[in-house]
């Protein structure tokens, strides 16, 4: 008797949202089911917004459009794209309201940077803490970030991370309009991938006995059936949320703003050039940040309605940047700070907004789609919905967000302000039991984590990037920054040949800073040629 063959394969997906999220997942789903799925995406009527800008992290091009296909120098001109070296950090020792920035931010005396260079490493120690060694011992005044990586006067004098024939100088992230990726990234689905696109509003869900969504039903009467749904409604939550009744878990008890204002600020790139680099600029009850494009820069503060009232806020924004309340184009952002218990329920996912949200202060917004859409596909199901998919799934999402939330909570947490109620607040929230380990680790001269040392194995394995983001570097920038000193190893009490051959490791990145420094071109310059503007 011949064997009957049961195909379980998810034959179609409905992704509900399209926006940055929802393209993204038809994308990258496209692209690794490799046309064995047939991919919907169901988009209400597009509503027009202010592109006030969107920053990213380091791997989006290895990550994601080298999943695709995608060139950088393809995608960069359709997006209106600039780099970002690192992010500098203003005014966030100093007491006060920050006072107008003018549109060329020079060296001041409260600054500092968090940088995507990685660390050079010494016998088993990152440079930092040959640093921190010598700091504590009264042997150097060297800002961190200065003495340690090879990028502070590159982005000091403006430079571009890539020299005029294309090669990369060091490691980079990206600034863009957000709008025009998911215009962008909808041709590319529909016309390389072959997703279709539906534009229309969705009325309900239908569920079957087992609690599965079947279908969707618009409200100009149209019926979606598949076998599998991706929620990017974004904070709405239409499918995750309201269809399958998954709880938001609020984690406004570790982080305070829940509200910007933001806008488009006209740019003179001729007279000021291009900054390489997003600015977070720290405010009476929150921080303003800044990311510069071509012929603009897009800026919005973010803000604690529980320290400010919205008016206060707006006047506070329009004063920073010299813009007239009454005739700038503002966006009002309300949002909510926290995560989904769950991201995968039943034939359900949620990506993007619609699974979890932290504030934009380490640009981690992208960086959240991708690496949910990474993980979904290496976990994706067929129709028996195995738990065990979903069930690590989900423990690797809650991880990810949960690290990055407890990282993002350390600049507020470490800040030595408290000259408003905003920032004594932050003073008294609770640190996870996991950022305090990391902390104590930091205050004992340990590595956080282990020092990586190699860019291509790093940033070019996204698996290990997933489970180790927030290395020692980005913890020996945000809080050495922000004055934290730590003790030096005591191992190093021991290694004096070590300790001495480091001086050449310092004296090797003043070298690189300086021929850096010399022979990139101006980023204003690069982006031109880049985006045909000559």
């Amino acid at each position: 008797m011949a064997l009957v063959t049961v195909d379980n394969r998810i034959k179609s997906v409905v992704i509900l949202g399209g926006g940055s999220a929802g393209w993204m997942s038809a994308c990258y789903l496209g692209s690794h089911l490799q046309g064995s799925v047939r991919l919907t995406v169901l988009e209400a009527p597009s509503i027009p917004k202010i592109g006030v800008g969107e920053a990213t992290i380091p791997n989006l091009q290895r990550a994601f459009f080298d999943q695709l296909g995608i060139e950088e120098d393809e995608w960069m001109p359709e997006v209106n794209a600039s780099f970002k070296m690192g992010i500098k950090y203003i005014n966030w020792r100093t007491p006060g309201q920050a006072a107008p920035v003018p549109r060329k931010m020079g060296r001041g005396t409260d600054y500092f940077y968090h940088l995507f260079g990685l660390l050079p490493e010494l016998d088993q120690f990152p440079l930092s803490h040959y640093w921190a060694n010598k700091k504590q011992a009264g042997g150097t005044d060297q800002d961190f970030a200065y003495a340690c990586f090879k990028e502070p006067p590159l982005l000091d004098a403006n430079k571009s991370p890539r020299w005029l024939d294309g090669r990369r100088a060091t490691n980079y992230a990206w600034h863009f309009d957000a709008h025009r990726l998911a215009a962008f990234l909808s041709r590319v689905a529909t016309e390389r991938f072959g997703v279709e696109h539906v534009q229309g509003e969705m009325q309900d869900a239908v569920l079957d006995e087992r609690g599965h969504i079947t279908a969707l039903r618009t409200k100009d009467g149209r019926t979606l059936s598949a076998d599998f749904f991706v929620d990017c409604s974004g904070t709405r939550g239409l499918l995750i949320n309201k269809a399958m009744a998954e709880p938001f878990v609020d984690m406004s008890d570790y982080l305070l703003c829940d509200s910007a204002v933001a806008a488009s600020v006209p740019h003179d790139d001729e007279r000021y050039g291009v900054e390489p680099f997003t600015s977070s600029i720290a405010m009476r009850a929150g921080w303003t940040w800044r990311i510069p494009m071509l012929g603009r820069f897009g800026s919005g503060y973010v803000f604690s309605s529980r320290f400010t009232e919205r008016d206060e806020a707006t006047k506070d924004f329009c004063d920073l940047w010299s813009l007239d309340p009454a005739q700038a184009e503002l966006n009002q952002i309300r949002f909510r700070v926290g995560r989904n218990r769950r991201a995968w329920v039943k034939n359900c996912v949620g990506i993007g907004l619609s699974s979890c949200f932290l504030e934009p202060l380490e640009s981690t917004g992208l960086y959240f789609i991708y690496g949910a859409l990474y993980q979904l596909v290496k976990h994706f199901p067929d129709k028996t919905f195995n738990p065990v998919l979903s069930d690590r799934f989900n423990r690797e999402i809650e991880t990810m967000f949960d690290d990055s939330r407890d990282f993002l909570q350390i600049h507020y947490y470490f800040s030595p302000r408290n000259d408003t109620p905003f920032w004594a607040a932050n003073k008294e929230l609770r640190l996870s039991d996991s950022i305090s380990a990391k902390i104590e680790a930091f205050k004992a001269g340990i590595p956080v984590d282990q020092p990586v040392t190699d860019v291509s194995t790093y940033y070019g394995n996204f698996e290990a990037e997933f489970r180790n983001f927030w290395n020692n570097g980005n913890y020996y920038c945000i809080l050495a920054g922000l004055g934290l000193i730590p003790d030096g190893p005591p191992t190093l009490t021991y290694r004096e040949r070590s300790v001495a051959r480091a001086e050449t490791v310092f004296q090797e990145v003043r070298e690189q800073q300086g021929s850096l420094a010399a022979s990139l071109p101006a980023n204003h310059e690069f982006l031109r040629r880049l985006h045909g503007n000559n």
